[in-house]
């Protein structure tokens, strides 16, 4: 019984070097090395390849390397093969630390301040308090929870909003379409978490920056389809929107000669919000794969009805 790993082959590496320590007996294959294919019943990947079942007919377990499952298509996928999102630690850890990064870049104007240096301007933008400046959440998940709590440290009015109804001391949650344009009409800095599904899928368009109070800003650390480019754009030149602060793009990379590169009011950055960390990431696959076998409840199981 064998383990595949297909991403990134540099940190793949240290996925070996930790599994020769912790799980000699395991073999294991970084893609696309496979061995025998007959002989892999787990599988650790990215980017899945679409023969991915066909090619490897035993399979038992499939994990994805991140948090999230957008890249599979569920169809291709045996009812009975569960799907596993990556929980190690690592990436909401790294996720909170680019949220915070984007809300206080929108908070202290660094998209003026940046666009001052660069025409050698010294000008001051007056400080709002941090209890000034509301901030909402998109996506209530593991994720989204970790993110609302930081922010909330900074002394942020924090709210969220998810499609079924969350609790979390000192945020004030809300829940359901009905309840979405209470929650924008309060956030003068949005981000973006929620999990890519059909449902999501340009959930940030025209009509949902109108909603947001003039002035506000976005944060999508999400996924780029959750975007309409084109809206973004409109409603910054507008001045509706002050700036954007993107980790994610549709596609990715963007094309070189793409307006967001060169648009004065975003800050973009190439998915790097969070990574998974190979130590901890390794740790979590083996504890996955033991309970597998053992035929217990899995943490992170993707429920494919809802889409994560």
């Amino acid at each position: 019984m064998s383990l595949i790993y297909k991403a990134d082959p540099v940190r793949g590496a240290e996925w070996k070097a930790l599994l020769a320590q912790k799980a000699p007996d395991l073999p294991f294959h970084i893609w696309p090395e496979t061995g025998d294919p007959a002989a892999v019943r787990y599988l650790a990947v990215w980017e899945p390849p679409p023969d991915m079942m066909s090619r490897f007919p035993k399979a038992e377990l499939v994990i994805s390397v991140g948090a999230g499952v957008d890249q599979f298509d569920f169809s291709r996928l045996p009812p009975q093969v569960p799907l596993v999102r990556m929980l190690e630690p690592g990436i909401a850890q790294g996720m909170v630390e680019y949220c915070v990064l984007g809300v206080l870049s929108l908070h202290r104007h660094l998209v003026d301040y940046v666009a001052n240096r660069n025409a050698g301007r010294w000008a001051q933008i007056r400080l709002v308090p941090a209890d000034r400046r509301r901030v909402g959440v998109l996506g209530l998940g593991r994720l989204g929870e970790a993110v609302c709590r930081k922010l909330a440290g900074f002394g942020f009015p924090v709210s969220g909003w998810n499609r079924s109804p969350r609790t979390i001391e000192g945020v004030t949650c809300r829940a359901g379409a009905d309840a979405l344009p209470a929650f924008l009409a309060a956030c003068d800095i949005l981000v973006c978490l929620l999990p890519l599904t059909e449902e999501t899928r340009g959930f940030l368009n025209a009509e949902l920056f109108a909603r947001l109070p003039r002035g506000a800003g976005l944060v999508n650390a999400g996924r780029g389809g959750h975007l309409i480019q084109p809206d973004l754009i409109a409603a910054l030149d507008s001045g509706h929107l002050s700036a954007a602060v993107l980790d994610v793009t549709d596609p990715e990379p963007l094309p070189a000669d793409h307006p967001l590169w060169l648009h004065p009011r975003v800050l973009i950055t190439p998915h790097v919000a969070s990574m998974t960390r190979p130590e901890t990431a390794v740790d979590f696959v083996l504890e996955t794969i033991d309970r597998h076998r053992k035929g217990l409840p899995l943490a992170g199981l993707v429920d494919r009805r809802r889409g994560y």
